[in-house]
């Protein structure tokens, strides 16, 4: 018998909230819009102006040495493991495929760790230009003509990060 009462009382309720949102003053009709003159459109305009496209930043043609680095612990290029110890690392000047959307082909590219006039291993190297790397760096880059080695946040990734001739590199390794 409670649940009756209860649930009459709701609908009661529910009535009065409904007829009253019904009959409340309803909000003032907007004024018409004024014919402009000469705007055939009916109140189209022209497209607002697009910024223009900036031109693909230049990056070093053909092969190119970047330097010796030291890498600390056995990581992942090209997805097999690369030893640690001292590699001298050459830019190939073959592009990474296939091109990522969005990225300008001649910025991503292979490089090649040597050791002992062998190569031990490549992987895909993203080149930054100076002028650039400010709308991605997030830490202090490396001296010019310098890298650093550094494990990334969770431990899952190593940076070798190269910073050589106004163009920075970066390798992003599994470890």
């Amino acid at each position: 018998m409670k649940e009756f009462v209860l649930v009459g009382a709701l609908v009661g309720a529910l009535t009065t909230c409904v007829s009253f949102a019904q009959t409340a003053e309803k909000p003032a009709a907007r004024p018409a819009r004024k014919a402009v003159a000469g705007n055939q459109g009916a109140g189209h305009t022209a497209p607002k102006a697009q910024p223009t496209t900036d031109a693909a930043p230049a990056a070093p043609a053909g092969q190119l040495q970047l330097g010796s680095v030291r890498i600390p612990k056995t990581v992942k290029a090209d997805g097999k493991p690369l030893p640690s110890g001292t590699y001298q690392v050459r830019l190939t000047p073959q592009t990474a495929a296939p091109v990522a959307k969005g990225q300008t082909a001649t910025l991503e590219r292979w490089v090649e760790f040597v050791k002992g006039g062998k190569v031990a291993g490549r992987e895909v190297v993203t080149i930054i230009p100076q002028s650039e790397i400010a709308k991605v760096q997030k830490d202090a880059p490396p001296r010019a003509n310098s890298a650093k080695v550094e494990t990334l946040k969770g431990g899952d990734y190593m940076r070798l990060w190269i910073n050589k001739s106004g163009n920075h590199y970066l390798v992003h390794f599994p470890v």
